[in-house]
C-alpha cells in the first residue's frame, strides 16, 4: 500500500486524478476500522491532513461552507446556532475523540445508510462540492447516496466542502441505539422546520439501502400546515395530523433485517421519532413566535 501525502489542495486533485483508486483518508474514522479489519487494501491512502483549507469553514448569509475536515468538536462548539440539527446529530456520533478527528466530509464519503450526519443534512438541505482537476460541481444531498456506500462521486474527485442551509427554524435530530454515542444508529431520524418557505423536510438514516427523506411526508405536512393556518396562527398541531405525518415518515422505509434490529422495529421507530421530532420543533417554534410577539408588544 503506497501512501500519498499532497501539501497542498491542488496536489491532491493530481494525485487523485493520476491514482483513481486512492482511498482518502484525513480523520481516518472508517477508513481505519475498514482497514485494521480487512476489509479493504487499497492499493494508495491519499492523506489530506496537511491541507489547512478542508478544516476551516465559512458562514455567509443563508448559507454554511464547512469544509469536508470539519470535526465535530467544532460543529459543536461553533456553529451549533446555524446548523443546530447537525449539532445534535454530532453530539451521538462516537466518543469525544472520535468526535474530535471525525468530520461531515468523512461521513460523506463513506456513505453509509448509518451514517450520523446525513439526516440532519437532508433536512437542512445541503449540497456536497465536489473538485477534480477537471473542475468543480455541487451535487445535491439527496441525490448523493447512489446505494450502500456508494455516492455520486466520479473517480478523480475529492469533497472539498459542504453548502448547509442556515437555520432559519428549529431543527432536531433523533437516534435510535443501545446507548447515546458510540454506537451505529438502529435507525435515526432528522426534521428541519424552515419558516421563511413554510416547508418542513426530513431525514431518515439507517432504514434504507440509502439516506432518505421522506417526501410524502413533507408534502403531506407542508399542506395541512398551510391548509390550516398552524404557520401564522402557532396553534399546537392536531394529534390526527402528527399521526398521519408519522405513518408516512414510517412508510418511505425500506429497511433490512439485521444484527441491530428487525425491519419491523425499524419502520415502528421511525414513526415515533417523526411524531416525537415533530412536537419538539413545533413547540420551539410557537415558543420562539411568542417571545418574538411578546417583545413586539412590549415595544
Amino acid at each position: 500500500m503506497e501512501f500519498l501525502r499532497p501539501a497542498s489542495w491542488e496536489e491532491a486533485l493530481a494525485a487523485k486524478a493520476e491514482h483513481p483508486t486512492a482511498v482518502p483518508i484525513a480523520g481516518g474514522t472508517d477508513v481505519m476500522v475498514e482497514l485494521n479489519f480487512d476489509h479493504r487494501r487499497p492499493e494508495h491512502l491519499l492523506d489530506l491532513n496537511r491541507i489547512a483549507d478542508l478544516y476551516e469553514w465559512e458562514v455567509g448569509e443563508d448559507t454554511v461552507r464547512l469544509g469536508a475536515s470539519v470535526s465535530y468538536t467544532r460543529i459543536i462548539e461553533h456553529l451549533r446556532a446555524e446548523l443546530p440539527g447537525l449539532a445534535l446529530a454530532g453530539h451521538t456520533v462516537g466518543s469525544p475523540q472520535i468526535r474530535n478527528r471525525g468530520s461531515v466530509g468523512g461521513n460523506l464519503g463513506a456513505a453509509s445508510p448509518a451514517g450520523d450526519s446525513h439526516p440532519a443534512l437532508l433536512a437542512a438541505g445541503a449540497e456536497v462540492e465536489a473538485e477534480s482537476v477537471r473542475g468543480t460541481r455541487r451535487i445535491p444531498v439527496e441525490e448523493f447516496f447512489t446505494g450502500v456506500k456508494r455516492n455520486a462521486l466520479a473517480d478523480d474527485e475529492l469533497i472539498r466542502a459542504v453548502h448547509i442551509k442556515k437555520a432559519d427554524g428549529p431543527q432536531q435530530f433523533s437516534k435510535v441505539g443501545t446507548r447515546n454515542a458510540m454506537v451505529i444508529a438502529v435507525c435515526a431520524f432528522g426534521l428541519a422546520l424552515h419558516p421563511e418557505t413554510r416547508t418542513v423536510r426530513t431525514g431518515i438514516g439507517s432504514a434504507a439501502p440509502t439516506p432518505v427523506r421522506a417526501r410524502e411526508a413533507e408534502d403531506f405536512l407542508n399542506a395541512a400546515l398551510e391548509e390550516g393556518g398552524f404557520w401564522d396562527s402557532g396553534a399546537r398541531i392536531t394529534p390526527s395530523v402528527a399521526r398521519q405525518f408519522a405513518e408516512l415518515a414510517s412508510g418511505a422505509c425500506n429497511p433490512i433485517d439485521d444484527v441491530r434490529g428487525s425491519a419491523k422495529y425499524r419502520r415502528h421507530a421511525v414513526g415515533v421519532m417523526a411524531r416525537r421530532t415533530l412536537g419538539w420543533t413545533w413547540e420551539s417554534y410557537r415558543a420562539g413566535r411568542s417571545t418574538t410577539e411578546g417583545g413586539a408588544q412590549c415595544a
